[in-house]
């Protein structure tokens, strides 16, 4: 799961002049906004490149904690649910940006933050603790995400080379991934690592392809009859943590909204979010279904983790889809950048005299933490569970019905009793997988610290 960055840099100043199609003069820099607007195919896409990564690939392992029948039922349940709450976003952000002047856009964190500042008196105080804790929990959901990479790059990439008698540790395998996952992330310009992001994702959908194949191919598929249909409510806490993991894009909706040349198109009833979504959760439930009934209970947390490493294929397969998710880590790491460096360089007299300086010890510091943190989680399917429910649930579900109340507050007669209820029910269920989720994959981590 990654965001769709651009280069920012201004062409010319403000305030010059061309002449339209029209007779007319317009200022070089509106045109140049205006010429950077997406289509709805080109939001589409980035909606999808955002959503669809290395929580993809344990689908299968989704699918095995929540049964063939009981995952099928829940995880569209899951979609609905994360789509109507990213559109309770997209209409505070909205009600926020009218009623401040001269505003034309807000992220998630200012959206919080906006609506609780307009929200009812005893509210309002909290408005920029609001923004603190989203800011929080985005910087904590894309620190995890970048861990999980090196974990995902690790677990393929250590099969292949014991298979070819390289009889190096894990530990070793990582260190190897991390000297170059720096280069690319210590870079402090956008412009020279956004051209990967392109190879990440046809490596990722070749992976996936590739894998399911091989599923299809391998000789027969065993019987549904051997598969379970539902699983324990221990197993379903680890099965929302790993779909709210795979379906946590709702960063990504503002910023692509507003990126839009029509943006009131992107979440209408036809629109780019509720397609896409539907797309995203046909080839989830795909991907799950039939990674369980080929692989069963010995699915892995990556289902290229199941190909059998004998085979020259497999290997390739293993390979380029560690370099899929190996060519994205600098994408979401700048994720995280963007959040904790404008307030570092605002409060640090050195960051301020010394930007660049000061931003590539920031990056090296962070980049050895998630290094770290992979290093100590052993299984990269309880890693992506306890993600998932911990941070993309509260992200996901808690912020959004949150905004949702109190934008209601605003409005008069908007807060019914169907607004109380609904709500409510969103809340319960996210406060059951927050809970449940994040404690079983902790005691599954423990566990398996002890196997």
């Amino acid at each position: 799961m990654g965001i769709p960055l651009e280069n920012t840099k201004d062409i010319e100043k403000p305030g010059n002049k061309i002449e339209n199609g029209n007779g007319k003069t317009e200022d070089i820099e509106a045109v140049a906004k205006k010429s950077h607007k997406t289509s709805n195919l080109e939001a589409a896409t980035h909606l999808f490149k955002g959503s669809v990564g290395a929580g993809l690939f344990a689908m299968g392992d989704c699918f095995k904690n929540g049964g063939l029948a009981g995952a099928t039922l829940l995880l569209p349940v899951l979609a609905v649910i994360c789509v109507h709450c990213e559109q309770m976003l997209i209409d505070g952000s909205i009600l926020a940006v009218e009623k401040t002047p001269g505003a034309t856009f807000y992220d998630y964190p200012e959206t919080v933050e906006k609506c609780f500042e307009y929200g009812p008196a005893p509210l309002r105080r909290l408005s920029k603790l609001m923004r603190l804790i989203v800011e929080m929990f985005l910087c904590v959901t894309q620190f995890g995400f970048c861990s999980i990479y090196f974990v995902f790059i690790t677990e393929n990439l250590h099969q292949v080379l014991e298979i070819h008698g390289l009889d190096i540790s894990p530990t070793l395998t990582m260190l190897i991934a991390l000297l170059p996952a720096m280069i690319p992330s210590l870079m402090t310009n956008l412009k020279y690592i956004s051209p990967v992001s392109a190879f990440a994702n046809v490596a990722l959908i070749f992976g996936l392809v590739a894998t399911l194949t091989i599923a299809f191919t391998s000789g027969p598929m065993p019987s549904l009859s051997e598969r379970h249909l539902f699983t324990s409510g221990t197993q379903m806490s680890l099965f929302f943590g790993t779909a709210l993991f795979s379906y946590e894009g709702i960063a990504l909706i503002l910023p692509l909204r507003n990126s839009m040349k029509e943006p009131e198109k992107f979440s209408s009833r036809f629109g780019v979010l509720n397609i896409t979504m539907v797309i995203i959760t046909i080839i989830f439930m795909f991907t799950g279904f039939t990674s369980y009934v080929k692989w069963g209970e010995e699915v892995q947390g990556s289902i290229t983790l199941n190909l059998n490493v004998e085979e020259i294929f497999s290997q390739a397969i293993k390979i380029v889809a560690a370099l899929g998710v190996f060519f994205g880590y600098p994408i979401q790491f700048f994720v995280m950048i963007k959040i904790l460096w404008p307030p570092l360089k605002q409060n640090l007299n050195y960051a301020q005299s010394h930007p660049i300086q000061t931003q590539v010890a920031l990056r090296f510091i962070l980049i050895l933490m998630t290094f770290g943190v992979a290093l100590l989680v052993p299984k990269l399917h309880l890693f992506i569970s306890l993600i998932g429910a911990f941070c993309s649930t509260a992200l996901a579900f808690v912020i959004p019905v949150f905004i949702d109340f109190v934008v209601k507050a605003q409005i008069p007669k908007s807060l019914t009793l169907w607004i109380y209820f609904k709500n409510m029910a969103i809340l319960l269920v996210a406060v059951l997988g927050i809970v449940t989720g994040t404690y079983e994959s902790i005691v599954e981590i423990v566990k398996a610290f002890y196997a």
